[in-house]
């Protein structure tokens, strides 16, 4: 070595120093280093869950022609050779469910996606998610299977299910499940059941996130969200303004987001048209419409249920990180 070496007791002192070497904050610092060692056998203990129940995993591309899958403004690149946009994908969605068409009943995929989004605790533009899909699932099976793999992740690393994030002392022995609409109610009392009636989908689901979102301490499934604002969402047989949905929240953070899978090609051209006209309206994370994933509906996709887990939200949670660049070997920083 030609240069001194970073203090092994004192560690390194300057937090922008950590993140942009992260090499010297690894030779250094012996509690971050095992945050990575815990990362890795996190990502293999859920690997091992999903196949443990006959899960394939797959890889789908990186680029797409139409950013799509979720919700989120997309980074934008060009092939040259082809002269046109490619987007890097902000989720993998619509290609494993082209994958269910084609056959394949039960697939997973850990990789990379990308949001052209601001910076914080909780975001990088960069970052992994675990997405898996389940020919002929069903919602409820598939929650308790959520909440079975991450407690299974949790006892690997830290052998209890009581843990601390943060501030808050988190009981992972115990996954509720409550209505959004009833989550608002409880936590507005200003606000009444006919207040709710009268809002739109849209409305109802900011209310949420401004009021509710960050108190959801323990783990909850929320369940009850508007289809206008799940695009991808099969709609509830009992209440077709409300999607078969779940979003999981611990620590006042969203960790995963579920959902039986629309395969009707008719309702999903429909709500990609109203995606459509929502970003002609200025809202730069609507969806494009997808004509060749309706065309692949249109060929058979078998009823299904998917889920997107945030790994890097998921490592801070059983690690107890506070910011997501701790939990990022190599985060994206301002300049």
């Amino acid at each position: 070595s030609i240069r001194p070496m970073p203090d092994k007791f004192k560690g390194l002192a300057d937090i922008e120093t950590r993140y942009r070497q992260r090499y010297l904050d690894l030779m250094s610092n012996d509690q971050q280093k095992n945050v990575f060692l815990n990362r890795s056998d996190i990502i293999e203990s859920l690997r091992a869950s999903l196949k443990e129940r006959n899960f394939i995993e797959v890889e789908t591309p990186m680029m797409h022609p139409i950013p799509g899958g979720a919700v989120a403004r997309p980074f934008v690149t060009k092939h040259n050779a082809l002269d046109r946009e490619l987007f890097l994908r902000i989720a993998p969605e619509l290609y494993l469910k082209r994958l269910l068409v084609g056959g394949f009943e039960r697939v997973f995929e850990i990789n990379r996606s990308f949001r052209n989004e601001g910076l914080s605790t909780k975001h990088n533009p960069e970052f992994t998610m675990l997405e898996y899909y389940e020919a002929f699932g069903t919602l409820n099976n598939t929650i308790e299977f959520t909440e079975n793999m991450i407690k299974n992740a949790c006892e690997i690393i830290n052998k209890t299910l009581k843990i601390t994030w943060g501030a808050d002392e988190i009981d992972l022995s115990s996954f509720r499940k409550a209505n959004l609409s009833d989550l608002v109610l409880e936590h507005n009392k200003e606000i009444s059941e006919e207040d709710i009636n009268k809002i739109s989908g849209k409305e109802l689901l900011e209310l949420f996130e401004s009021s509710v979102e960050e108190k959801l301490i323990q783990p909850t499934f929320v369940i009850g969200y508007p289809v206008e604002v799940s695009p991808l969402s099969r709609r509830n047989n009992e209440n077709p303004e409300i999607a078969d949905r779940f979003e999981l929240f611990i620590g006042g953070k969203e960790i995963a987001n579920g959902f039986c899978e629309l395969n009707d090609p008719d309702d999903q051209a429909e709500r990609f048209r109203e995606q459509v006209k929502a970003k002609d309206t200025g809202d730069k994370e609507a969806m494009s419409f997808d004509e060749d994933y309706v065309i692949a509906l249109e060929h058979g996709m078998p009823p299904a249920v998917g889920v997107g887990v945030g790994i890097d939200r998921l490592v801070m949670m059983i690690t107890n990180q506070t910011s997501i660049r701790d939990v990022i070997l190599f985060p994206q920083l301002k300049s």
